[in-house]
C-alpha cells in the first residue's frame, strides 16, 4: 500500500514534466491531434461490448503482436479486440490492421485515467506485449478481477537486480498478473527468483520469430533496388539514433573509397529526426535523396528512409543490413526483421535488449557483431567482395528464424486456456 501511495504522489508531482515530454511539439514528431484526451482515460466506448484488450506500447510491439491478432481473429471472429498504444507511431502501425481491431491510446498511469478507460471500454481481459507493467493499471485490473496475461515477457539480469532492490514494488506489480508467457527459460527463472509462482509462468518462445514477409515485400524490394541502381552495392542502416548516424556516415565514407558506387539507405528510428538527419547528411557533403522525393540518380550516395511503414521494403532492397541502436548504449533493435528477409545482419556491441536473438544469429553465422566503425567497414567490404558469403550468411539468418517459429501457436493456446475462449 505504501508503495502505491508514494508512487501516486510522485507521478502527480511530476505530471507536468511527464505530460510535457509526451506532448511537447518537435519538428517532424507526429502529434496526437484531437485524440490526446484518450491518454487521460476519455476514450470513446468500443462499437461492441467486452472486447479483448491488447496493449502494445509502440511500433515494435505492434509488429510483434500483429500475427497473434490475426490468429486470434481467425479463431474467434466474434470477439472484438481493442489495441492500445502510447505513441502516435504505434497508432499508425495499428491502423494498418484495418477493421480487425479498434485503436485507442492507452491511459497514462494516473488512477483516475485508468478508471475512466476501464469504465468506458469494459474489457474482458488484458494482454500486455512484453513487460510494460504499470502499478495503477495492474491494481485496477486486480480490483475488477480482470485476467492479465503478459505475452512475450522478458526480464534481463539487470532488470531483475533492480526489482530485487525494490522487491515490495515488484510484488505490487506481479500480484495482479494472472500469467507470464516468457520468451526464454532464463526469463522464467528470473521471474521465479523474484517470487512469481511457477504455475503462473510458461515458456512460449518469442513471437517475434513468427515474423514473415510475403512475396509482395520481396518483389517491392527488388523493384526498389533496381530503382536505386540494379548493379550498385546497397546496404541499409535501420532504426538509427542520434550519435549513431555520424558513425554510420563515417563508415559509408570509408566504404566509398573501395566501392565508389555504394549506396547507404539510412532509416532513423524516430520520424521527428528525419529532417535533422537529412541536414546532417547534407552537411557532411553526401549526395542525398529522400524517400519522399524518390528521384535517386546514379550519383546518390545516401537514400534517406523518411516514411513510416516501409522499412520491410527497404530492408528487402538492401544487400546487407545493419541494425541500429547498437553503436550507442541503447540496447539495439530487432535483428529478426532483416533475418526473416534472408539478409546478412550486422549490429553494434550494444544488444542487451535482444541478447538472446543476437547470440542465436551470431552463433549460427547469420549475424556479426562489430565493435566500432572500423569493424563495420571491414565487414561491409568483406561481404560486398564475396557475394556468395553474403548470401550464405543471409540463408543462415533465415534458418534461425524458421527454426524458432512456433511461439505464436503456443501463445494462442495459452490465451485460449487461460481465458477459456
Amino acid at each position: 500500500m505504501i508503495y502505491r501511495l508514494v508512487y501516486n504522489l510522485l507521478i502527480h508531482l511530476f505530471s507536468p514534466v511527464l505530460l510535457a515530454m509526451l506532448y511537447w511539439p518537435k519538428q517532424g514528431k507526429p502529434g496526437f491531434g484531437r485524440r490526446w484526451p484518450e491518454h487521460l482515460g476519455w476514450v470513446r466506448p468500443t462499437s461492441t461490448a467486452r472486447p479483448l484488450w491488447l496493449h502494445a506500447v509502440s511500433v515494435g510491439e505492434v509488429v510483434a503482436a500483429t500475427p497473434l491478432i490475426k490468429a486470434l481473429k481467425a479463431a474467434h471472429p466474434e470477439i472484438p479486440i481493442v489495441v492500445t498504444t502510447t505513441t502516435r507511431t504505434g497508432a499508425d502501425q495499428v491502423a494498418r490492421l484495418g477493421e480487425l481491431v479498434e485503436h485507442r491510446y492507452a491511459p497514462l498511469d494516473f488512477p483516475w485515467a485508468v478508471a475512466g478507460f476501464m469504465r468506458r471500454i469494459q474489457p474482458r481481459a488484458l494482454l500486455i506485449m512484453e513487460t510494460e507493467l504499470w502499478p495503477n493499471l495492474l491494481h485496477a485490473c486486480g480490483q475488477r478481477r480482470l485476467p492479465v496475461l503478459v505475452l512475450n515477457a522478458r526480464l534481463s539480469a539487470r532488470s531483475a537486480d533492480r526489482y530485487r532492490r525494490f522487491h515490495g514494488l515488484f510484488k505490487l506489480l506481479s500480484a495482479n498478473i494472472t500469467h507470464l508467457a516468457c520468451q526464454y527459460r532464463d526469463d522464467a527463472e528470473r521471474f521465479a527468483g523474484l517470487g512469481v509462482p511457477r504455475e503462473r509462468l510458461s515458456v512460449t518462445g518469442s513471437v517475434k520469430f513468427d515474423i514473415g514477409y510475403d512475396e509482395k515485400v520481396h518483389r517491392q524490394g527488388r523493384t526498389l533496388h533496381e530503382h536505386l541502381g540494379a548493379s550498385r552495392p546497397v546496404w541499409i542502416a535501420a532504426s538509427t539514433h542520434e550519435g549513431e548516424d555520424e558513425q554510420l556516415l563515417a563508415a559509408h565514407r570509408q566504404l566509398l573509397q573501395r566501392h565508389p558506387d555504394a549506396l547507404l539507405i539510412l532509416v532513423p528510428r524516430h520520424p521527428e529526426r528525419f529532417d535533422q538527419v537529412a541536414e546532417l547528411v547534407a552537411q557532411q557533403g553526401f549526395i542525398l535523396c529522400r524517400r519522399t522525393d524518390d528521384n535517386p540518380g546514379p550519383q546518390t550516395q545516401v537514400y534517406l528512409g523518411d516514411t513510416m511503414g516501409e522499412l520491410p521494403v527497404m530492408l528487402a532492397a538492401a544487400d546487407i543490413a545493419f541494425v541500429g541502436g547498437s553503436l550507442i548504449e541503447r540496447g539495439g533493435h530487432n535483428l529478426l526483421e532483416p533475418a526473416a528477409l534472408g539478409k546478412p545482419v550486422l549490429t553494434g556491441p550494444s544488444t542487451f535488449n535482444f541478447s538472446d536473438i543476437t547470440r542465436q544469429l551470431a552463433t549460427a553465422g547469420g549475424a556479426r557483431v562489430v565493435a566500432d566503425t572500423d569493424e563495420l567497414v571491414t565487414a561491409l567490404e568483406s561481404l560486398f567482395a564475396d557475394t556468395e558469403q553474403a548470401r550464405a550468411m543471409g540463408r543462415r539468418a533465415l534458418a534461425v528464424v524458421r527454426a524458432n517459429r512456433g511461439a505464436l501457436a503456443r501463445t494462442q493456446t495459452l490465451i485460449q486456456d487461460q481465458l477459456a475462449l
